[in-house]
């Protein structure tokens, strides 16, 4: 709205400017050509923070008007304004930090360009009557700000100062200190000191420490109950990132945009080894808040490890009492503030694959923020999978995708996903008539969706994967689809993951997959990935494999062998699997990379980071009525027996599969005449794989989408849902 008024005064026109709940209307006492003049420069000099979905006029009748006003926010119906993701403070904040004498060194300095936007409103209109800032009365200098239209804070919902703004609050030791000058220079020198502080950010709680300190990274990994997965680290600014990791252009962008995600790049020089645990991946970030801005003031830190404030798998902490409890557990101290985080949400998580951001964890900076639809998907609430869940609510053409909730296998994460269906359905004035959820009988999402009295439509999870990159990518007729991950429940009652369908939104058929495994243990082969190994070396051996001079198999008990061999025999707990993500498991514990993973989808992971990308050999596979790895599991072994390196191997490996899908599709396309191809599943987070398929694909006159602004893996599953609901019920 002050955007629309500078403009509009600039340009000397009369009317008014009004935002509702469905929108922002503009009326105008203008020609037409002034008019498509007015409509231009909108779009050419719009706020950096804005996003213009549509933008359209009518004509009305004529009115005159004394001049341009702002009038005051109204609601009407049940339809809503786009709530804007929280983003980075900008430079001119950053700029009056140390000019405006109000905000000297002050920490949440925001602006309408700027700041917390998502994680403190409660309610529309988008006021600050409706937000966590209610509790703050302005002073006379923030007041007369917010209500001068000319001014940059107009209507800046969070505006403060030091006068009356937020405060934060240093627990230390015994000590409480609440002088603001203090904490910072208190905080500067914890961190310096090796010590771990608990931070209180926008959607939740932080962990930090110095990245270079050895023991103190190792400390909080063994204290957070976090042992193999690496640490984010945020560095002090792009320069300096740029000494420890390789940028691209590309990777740049992401890290300098308002989003401010994490971005996953190539390590260049190490940093504490307990932070990447062997990985050649650093997952890095940049200043948001000003508060990160005031501690790098420091010149001697460059980087601190910044991971969410949680214990394991738990939510992110966003309540000031819980986290003095749990992270004084953890922390040496922890700093607070007394403004609530009204909607959690942790940082968000992007890769730069074929020179095109994707997002793995979409939440602060990125959700809620739509995706537009071709079809009405209005009163669907789509409930989403168990892993790195999101779930995703319809209003008319839009898609609402939740932030982030987590694997919702414990109690904390599920109180957290029911917890803000409801906090969606207030917000955005949604009201499901129909719920979609997984096949899986077991998922605490589908034993959600059935405690609903309402319809609930059922499905699979993998056509959901290709169904999420057919609706982001706006393709309703019939694809390829691939979808490769670890695990979801199939028609058949098996567990799939290697599919290649023929579907559109409302049917899908399944053409090829990987040949049945059995799963040693069930789940247990997540966790130690040795027993898928021993799974496919007995199917291609029998008891021979033992005899095999094979590394890995010296660190596992024989007992442990033995009865995992017996149990395939006498089918006891041996679930069958086509999934994709156990071939890669077995393979990483083949090699002897990864034997036991200490976290989800370790093992894949490993074997990602050690290819040798000179290496263009592949392995042989057959492919009748399904995909049988036999020969390339021979080829392995007596590559390994010939002590060929993991790093030749893994990459056979991977230029195997990306062939598999090539050769596959490519037969489907000469069968079907179908030129499109959508991939999608947790598979596609690997970056060689996706652009080696992607690429070798196109080469053949194929058109390839895939997930990009929606995550790949399950986190995207519930677009797809929604989407397969709508047309289902129709």
């Amino acid at each position: 709205r002050p955007f629309i008024y500078k403009l509009a005064m600039e340009n000397k026109l009369k009317g008014t400017v009004e935002n509702r709940n469905n929108g922002v209307f503009i009326i105008l006492n203008c020609s037409y050509e002034k008019l498509l003049d007015f409509i231009k420069k909108i779009k050419e000099s719009a706020p950096p923070a804005s996003q213009i979905e549509s933008l359209y006029h009518i004509e009305t009748n004529n009115k005159k008007f004394s001049d341009f006003k702002i009038i005051k926010s109204s609601s009407i119906s049940s339809a809503i304004t786009d709530i804007s993701p929280d983003i980075a403070v900008c430079n001119d904040c950053l700029k009056d930090m140390k000019k405006q004498s109000n905000r000297i060194n002050y920490p949440f300095i925001n602006c309408t360009n700027c700041g917390p936007r998502f994680t403190i409103i409660k309610n529309l209109p988008y006021d600050r009557n409706e937000t966590t800032m209610q509790s703050f009365k302005m002073c006379s200098d923030c007041k007369a700000e917010y209500e001068n239209i000319l001014d940059r804070r107009f209507h800046a919902q969070p505006i403060a100062c030091e006068n009356c703004g937020p405060k934060y609050e240093l627990h230390t030791g015994n000590e409480i200190i609440s002088n603001q000058k203090d904490i910072i220079k208190k905080t500067i020198e914890l961190l310096k000191n090796r010590q771990i502080v608990g931070i209180k950010g926008l959607g939740g709680f932080f962990i930090a420490c110095d990245a270079f300190c050895e023991n103190t990274v190792s400390r909080l990994r063994k204290s957070k109950n976090r042992e193999g997965k690496p640490f984010a680290v945020m560095f002090k600014n792009i320069t300096t990132l740029k000494e420890y990791a390789y940028v691209s252009k590309k990777e740049e962008d992401s890290l300098l945009s308002l989003k401010r995600p994490i971005v996953l790049l190539e390590g260049k020089k190490p940093l504490a080894p307990s932070v990447n645990v062997g990985f050649n991946t650093i997952g890095a970030m940049l200043p948001y808040m000003p508060l990160h801005y005031l501690l790098f003031e420091e010149p001697n830190l460059k980087a601190i490890v910044l991971t969410s404030g949680n214990i394991s798998d738990e939510p992110i902490i966003t309540e000031n009492n819980k986290a003095l409890k749990t992270l004084k557990e953890i922390c040496d101290s922890v700093l607070v503030y007394n403004r609530d985080i009204h909607n959690r949400a942790d940082d968000s998580v992007v890769s730069i694959i074929n020179n095109k951001e994707r997002v793995f964890r979409r939440s602060r900076g990125y959700s809620p923020a739509p995706v537009n639809l071709s079809l009405n998907v209005n009163g669907i609430l789509a409930t989403g999978a168990e892993l790195a869940n999101c779930f995703c609510i319809g209003k008319d053409n839009q898609a609402i995708m939740s932030q982030h909730i987590g694997d919702i296998k414990n109690i904390e994460t599920y109180e957290f996903f029911t917890e803000t269906i409801n906090k969606y359905k207030k917000l955005f004035r949604f009201e499901p008539t129909h719920i979609v959820t997984d096949m899986h009988p077991d998922y605490l999402s589908t034993k959600y969706s059935e405690e609903y009295d309402l319809p609930v439509i059922f499905v699979q999870h993998h056509h959901a994967h290709i169904a999420s990159c057919m609706a982001e990518n706006h393709i309703e007729e019939p694809v390829i689809g691939v979808s490769f991950d670890g695990t979801g429940y199939g028609d058949d009652k098996k567990i799939w993951g290697s599919e290649f369908f023929v579907c559109d939104f409302k049917e899908y058929e399944r053409i090829s997959h990987f040949e049945y495994m059995p799963l040693p243990g069930g789940d247990m082969v997540t966790y130690e990935p040795w027993r898928m190994a021993v799974s496919y070396l007995y199917k291609t051996y029998g008891n021979y494999f033992l005899k095999i001079k094979l590394p890995f198999l010296d660190n596992i008990e024989k007992e442990k062998i033995a009865y995992v061999c017996k149990a395939i025999d006498e089918k006891i707990n041996t679930p069958l699997s086509s999934g994709a993500g156990r071939l890669f498991d077995a393979v990483s514990a083949m090699i002897n990379l990864c034997t036991k993973s200490r976290f989800h989808a370790e093992a894949p992971m490993r074997l990602e980071s050690i290819i040798d990308s000179k290496i263009s050999n592949t392995y042989p596979f057959v492919h009748k009525e399904t995909i049988s790895f036999e020969p390339m599991i021979k080829e392995i072994v007596s590559d390994i027996v010939n002590n060929k390196s993991a790093g030749y191997i893994s990459a056979c490996f991977h230029n195997t599969i990306a062939k598999v899908i090539t050769d596959t599709v490519k037969d489907i396309s000469s069968e079907r005449s179908i030129k499109k191809v959508a991939l999608s599943g947790g598979i596609f987070q690997n970056k060689y794989l996706t652009e080696k398929v992607e690429n070798d694909l196109s080469k053949h006159g194929l058109q390839i989408y895939s997930n990009s602004k929606i995550p790949t893996n399950d986190a995207g599953i519930a677009l797809g849902q929604l989407i397969i609901g709508a047309k289902i019920k129709s």
